[in-house]
């Protein structure tokens, strides 16, 4: 028994290593600093993990820790799906690992030989999890956007995802024709009530998966960065108590959407019906950590992909 826990501590430490250098990017010398071991040791590691069959595209191997997390978020917040991969020890910031996983995922739904809808919301991370995915052809599918295209000056909202997504996926393609932020809540009806909008609406109502990212408020977030909130309405949302946003609706620290103006101007479609739906967050991050939790608490998700560093401080474990 003991050998057998030896062999395979040494293969999650071997994946952990090679997630680092295939996935990650780093040197030799980062992974033996990062997992303190010898260059030696570290390069024994990556050969292990290849000759294990661990590396492909993307990491094969389920590491345990990252299971446990997943397994222990899924229990705390009745969660239908959870995934938690490595933590890149040199960088916070960066994405790598959480676009491949998300798109494996989306890959996964795609690939499904049953008509599906499939919901994308916004950000970055999503932008980079279409970045990941082959070419795909499945034209019995449809994917619709949540979210609007347009921003504040008329320009096309950088990372909306669904016109990337055309590149890759042949599917039948529906954007949301909209702006993310009505000026008024009376303009957002007036919108909303186009036959093309409804159409559009009632597509993302039926929607089998959902992904969306989950931004973090502040002045420095995404909508006052992207031009659709000034700051002095940032700062009013957040003494009024506003958490975190999916798609633009904004929650508060229980995952209560909030009785606002802001939310009463939110041109994008309501997120879909959890009990229809697995809607997948994608978010990792301290900056993130009061919206995911927010989100998760207040069921605004009933799926996530994060990273380990993000899981076990939502868990309470750091």
């Amino acid at each position: 028994m003991a050998k057998k826990t030896e062999v395979l501590t040494r293969l999650d430490d071997a994946a952990r290593a090679g997630w680092l250098y295939y996935v990650a990017g780093r040197t030799q010398d980062e992974i033996a600093s990062a997992m303190g071991i010898s260059r030696q040791s570290a390069q024994r590691l990556v050969s292990l993990a290849v000759a294990e069959r661990l590396i492909k595209v993307r990491l094969d191997h389920p590491i345990a820790a990252c299971m446990e997390l997943a397994e222990a978020l899924k229990e705390r917040f009745g969660l239908k799906q959870a995934e938690v991969i490595p933590s890149d020890p040199g960088s916070e910031s960066t994405i790598s690992g959480m676009a491949e996983a998300a798109a494996a995922e989306v890959e996964r739904w795609l690939r499904r030989t049953d008509p599906i809808v499939m919901a994308l919301g916004t950000g970055r991370t999503l932008k980079a999890t279409v970045d990941q995915l082959p070419t795909i052809e499945c034209p019995h599918h449809r994917i619709v956007s949540l979210t609007g295209n347009i921003t504040p000056d008329g320009s096309a909202a950088y990372y909306n995802v669904i016109f990337s997504m055309a590149d890759a996926v042949k599917a039948r393609h529906f954007p949301m024709p909209l702006p993310v932020l009505a000026s008024t809540a009376k303009e957002r009806e007036t919108l909303h009530s186009q036959q093309l909008v409804q159409s559009t609406l009632k597509i993302s109502a039926q929607a089998d998966v959902t992904l969306v990212g989950i931004g973090e408020l502040g002045v420095d977030g995404p909508l006052c960065v992207d031009g659709f909130l000034e700051k002095d309405e940032m700062i009013d949302l957040i003494e009024a108590g506003a958490a975190g946003e999916i798609c633009g609706w904004i929650f508060d620290s229980k995952g209560r959407l909030l009785d606002n103006a802001v939310n009463k101007r939110v041109a994008s479609a309501p997120v879909p019906s959890r009990e229809t739906s697995l809607v997948i967050g994608i978010a990792k991050g301290r900056r993130k950590l009061k919206a995911i939790h927010a989100a998760l608490l207040g069921h605004q998700v009933n799926a996530l992909i994060t990273d380990e560093d993000t899981a076990a401080a939502i868990l309470g474990h750091v």
